[in-house]
């Protein structure tokens, strides 16, 4: 991103794996989130509106993911928690078979439309709860998530969803910003027969003004059993 927002707006224009991409999207976090108690949709914590925003982890990820693009091209990637689908599209752009999952659909519908903004086939989009993943088993060459890990409620089911569909030898990337949560995420990975390691730590200027940048880690992790 060229310059850093001082307010919401619906449209981002930000520079991510080489190119430039527009995005657009519902409403700000807080807004929506207003709109939905508001309306009585806000039924707990089933809803949380995390997708409305580009998160540093998600910027990350896309580069890293393109500078793997001839190894991911031709593969059958999951990106879990897509929202408004900037990774999933950054992975369509070279060739990838990407299969982009949210639990929210008003944010799969943003992200077919951000396909269609930017000229880049569209991924399969599924709205899915990863309690109950509704993908074959073992189908999956790649997996990631950028900024997936928001509550411990969600480690168990994520890190059991991915040993679902990852195909033997296959791999997982997590970008995560250092939230503390993701430590009880690295604490269940052997538990869950899983072994990790960091294979980048990147600064990142956040998407909105503020006077710190984001520092964004990229974890790999691998099946051991």
């Amino acid at each position: 991103m060229s310059q850093a927002l001082d307010h919401y707006t619906p449209e981002l224009h930000v520079t991510a794996a080489g190119r430039d991409w527009i995005l657009r999207r519902a409403s700000d976090f807080d807004s929506l989130w207003e709109g939905m108690v508001a309306d009585g949709r806000a039924d707990a914590d089933e809803h949380i509106p995390y997708w409305t925003e580009l998160w540093p982890s998600s910027l990350v990820l896309s580069a890293w993911l393109a500078d793997r693009a001839d190894e991911l091209r031709g593969k059958t990637c999951l990106d879990l928690g897509c929202g408004i689908g900037l990774t999933a599209l950054v992975a369509a752009s070279f060739g990838a078979r990407v299969v982009a999952v949210d639990y929210e659909t008003e944010a799969l519908h943003y992200a077919r439309i951000n396909a269609d903004l930017n000229g880049v086939e569209s991924p399969l989009w599924l709205a899915m709860d990863w309690r109950r993943p509704a993908l074959a088993a073992g189908c999956a060459d790649f997996v990631w998530g950028g900024d997936i890990m928001y509550e411990r409620r969600f480690v168990a089911p994520v890190l059991q969803c991915m040993a679902r569909v990852l195909k033997k030898g296959g791999r997982v990337w997590v970008a995560e910003p250092g939230r503390t949560v993701y430590e009880a995420f690295l604490s269940a990975l052997p538990g869950f027969g899983w072994q990790g390691r960091r294979v980048l730590v990147q600064d990142v200027d956040a998407l909105y003004a503020q006077a710190t940048r984001v520092t964004v880690a990229i974890w790999e992790l691998v099946r051991t059993r």
